[in-house]
């Protein structure tokens, strides 16, 4: 690594580092710009594709087009609709006749019992969800014109999208500012600079579009799916670990500046020193990430490559681009508080070198103290529900088409709108049709005659329950046990209803696989770094400890001061993914330079040196990390302001309190054997100058 570093740091070859990505950011910009336009945020594409709802999408198509869902329109009047509201919403399903995207026959109006609603079915061809709110704005046109008291909704599969439609409009833009934002306060905050922040900035703007340039190659070429919850998520990671790893780099830098004369030996020096711990967290974060591809889920698996990606490439342009613009600008951009030959090292008499003195007096009290406190926390996990989100509960403020939803509810059978559908063997249609008219939650009167094609049959039923409760995936494994039943049949059964309980147990199965192969990549990364098994394994288990101690305390928050009635079902496991793979990254930052500094002064020595000399740094990387994840709460949506808490929450905890407090008091009590089986283990600590005693002088 020592030539590499010389060579980015040349003399003449910085120059060209800095025209080279100056040059892929004018050849790639153009490219990430059309990231949106590659995303599919269709049900299919989130889908597990071995499920049954899956297989109904892709066997429906012959029956309903596979870019057509329904609007439902329901109008309500309470006291019962008039005649003027009658003729107002025939004249409405007149209108709808010829509006752009119509995609089959309207179904209705069709009027409640009490005769207080009217519900319309208008079959819409969407080929993009953000077409969705064209349409509801379309069909709502005419409302003004309505009789007075007249209500009208517009709900269903087109009215959900609408609204999440809105919910992520402009979500790139949104993130990016917010997480610019919070990472220049901190930089600014930490640096005391007016030009230094600007240098992690640019790297990290640099970093992300070139990551979204690639993920977008990936979509079009390489099948990779992206959709708007991979695509935001890019954009916060890809800010908050390039500027961690940016603090990182600048801090060893200006340490060597007190060092060296010349700024490129300095650099060089710097680059050498802490490149492996950034590579080992670069691999670790994007190891972990790749993980995700053993989901089940299909936009779990999408994630991975997508997130790997963008810090694939967030550690190129730091350990490329960010050293040769120090190297260019100079000693100058530390301005007011430029480094010098032979300054003093602040951080030798800094915080975390009292901190670290304090916890070496009592470091077994200290690191018992600290784990009961994070066990205790855990205990918050019990009250996590993360058995998935109904549609009303998945934003943070009521959406119109949940309003609708709640008339259609009051009015009509619970599941109008979202039918169960099940496809079968055209010759089981009719035992198909009678097993499902028989099974309880389903309103015999609404499941239609089989439609047959190609020797594959359709059919629909209305759930009597609302479509995303308990009661509607009950009656769905009903449906499925009954249907499966039937001879030859090869019945599959699906629906919004069905999508929603696949989803959250695929979500079940992807948790309790994936989160172990996670724990195991992540070992055998340290291991190979730190050159040690016993390390790894206190390493792994703090992580373990603080995830637990941020999910309980999160799932507390949840419950008792924000009021969400749950958590998606994959919180658990976004939630680790980042936690364990950024979270370690604070502690390969302390842990490679423990192991440097031990071998310098002995590991007790060497454990204070290191966190007095990264305490600072690693502390300002976590606020960094912490507040752009932090950014996700401004989203509309349940799922991301979850998890936007839950992994900004969990850095803070290992920032300031797992990796300085309970590491560091391991350190000092396991002693050398933390590096066993490595020849570090067996080094004897270095004894203590021996006091010269002072000799009396014989009395004259």
């Amino acid at each position: 690594m020592a030539k590499v570093a010389g060579w980015i740091t040349h003399r003449y070859v910085k120059y060209v580092v800095i025209a080279f990505w100056l040059g892929a950011v004018a050849l790639l910009g153009p490219l990430a710009g059309k990231l949106t336009g590659a995303q599919d945020n269709e049900a299919a594409s989130w889908l597990p594709k071995d499920a049954e709802s899956t297989q109904v999408l892709e066997k429906a198509e012959a029956f309903v087009p596979a870019d057509t869902a329904p609007a439902v329109v329901v109008f309500e009047r309470k006291g019962g609709l008039t005649a003027d509201d009658e003729a107002a919403i025939a004249d409405h399903v007149a209108a709808w006749g010829s509006i752009d995207r119509l995609a089959g026959e309207i179904v209705g109006p069709v009027t409640s019992q009490d005769g207080e609603a009217a519900q319309v079915i208008v079959p819409i061809e969407l080929t993009d969800w953000d077409e969705s709110i064209v349409v509801v704005d379309d069909l709502l046109a005419a409302a003004d014109d309505d009789p007075a008291g007249l209500a009208m909704h517009v709900t269903g599969p087109v009215g959900g999208a609408a609204d999440s439609a809105k919910a992520f409009e402009g979500i790139d833009s949104t993130l990016l500012f917010a997480a610019a934002g919070v990472v220049v306060v901190i930089l600014l905050l930490t640096y005391r600079s007016p030009v230094l922040w600007l240098l992690p900035v640019v790297s990290a703007g640099v970093a992300l579009t070139v990551a979204q340039a690639a993920v977008y190659l990936l979509a079009e070429y390489a099948d990779l799916t992206v959709n708007a919850q991979s695509a935001g998520i890019l954009t916060v990671l890809v800010f908050g670990a390039g500027t961690d790893y940016a603090l990182l780099l600048t801090a060893r830098y200006r340490e060597e500046l007190r060092k060296h004369t010349d700024r490129h030996e300095a650099m060089a020096v710097a680059l050498h020193r802490a490149s492996p711990a950034i590579i080992a967290s670069g691999a670790t974060v994007a190891v972990g990430m790749l993980c995700l591809l053993f989901a089940t889920m299909s936009s779990t698996a999408g994630l991975g490559p997508v997130a790997a990606a963008g810090i694939v490439v967030c550690l190129l342009v730091m350990l490329t681009l960010l050293p040769a613009l120090l190297v260019v600008l100079g000693r100058w951009v530390f301005w007011p508080r430029v480094p010098h030959v032979g300054d003093a090292e602040p951080t030798e008499h800094g915080f975390w070198a009292r901190a670290g003195q304090r916890i070496a007096v009592h470091p077994r009290r200290t690191w018992i103290g600290t784990a009961v406190v994070l066990a205790i926390a855990s205990v918050g996990i019990l009250q996590l529900n993360a058995t998935g989100l109904t549609t009303e509960e998945s934003f943070r403020s009521e959406q119109p088409s949940i309003v609708g939803e709640k008339v259609l509810s009051a009015h009509f059978p619970g599941g109008a709108g979202s039918p169960v559908v099940v496809i079968a063997e055209g010759a089981a249609a009719d035992d198909v049709h009678t097993a499902l008219a028989a099974v309880d939650g389903i309103d015999p009167t609404t499941v239609t005659e089989p439609v047959v094609k190609d020797g594959v049959a359709y059919l629909e039923g209305t759930l009597t329950s609302e479509p995303d409760s308990d009661a509607a995936y009950d009656t769905v494994d009903r449906v499925r046990d009954a249907v499966h039943a039937v001879p030859g049949a090869e019945a599959v059964v699906g629906g919004e209803t069905a999508t929603n309980l696949d989803v959250q147990r695929a979500s079940a199965r992807d948790n309790a696989v994936i989160i172990p192969i996670i724990l195991l990549a992540v070992f055998l990364i340290l291991v190979l770094l730190l050159r040690a098994v016993v390390a790894p394994l206190v390493l792994m288990g703090t992580v373990v400890l603080s995830f637990g101690a941020a999910l309980g305390v999160s799932a507390f928050i949840f419950q008792n001061v924000f009021g969400f009635a749950g958590a998606d079902s994959s919180f658990p496991l976004f939630v680790f993914v980042f936690l364990v793979a950024l979270g370690i990254d604070y502690n390969i930052f302390l842990m490679t330079r423990v192991r440097e500094e031990a071998q310098r002064l002995g590991h007790r020595r060497g454990s204070l040196v290191g966190l007095a000399a990264t305490g600072g740094v690693i502390t300002s990387a976590g606020l960094v990390l912490a507040g752009t994840f932090a950014t996700l709460g401004t989203l509309p949506a349940v799922a991301f302001a979850e998890i936007g808490f839950a992994v900004a929450f969990g850095v803070l905890l290992d920032t300031l309190v797992v990796r300085s407090v309970l590491v560091t008091a391991l350190n000092l009590d396991i002693g050398p054997t933390m590096w066993w089986p490595s020849r570090l283990a067996r080094r004897p600590e270095p004894q203590p100058a021996a006091i010269p005693q002072r000799v009396p002088e014989p009395a004259a």
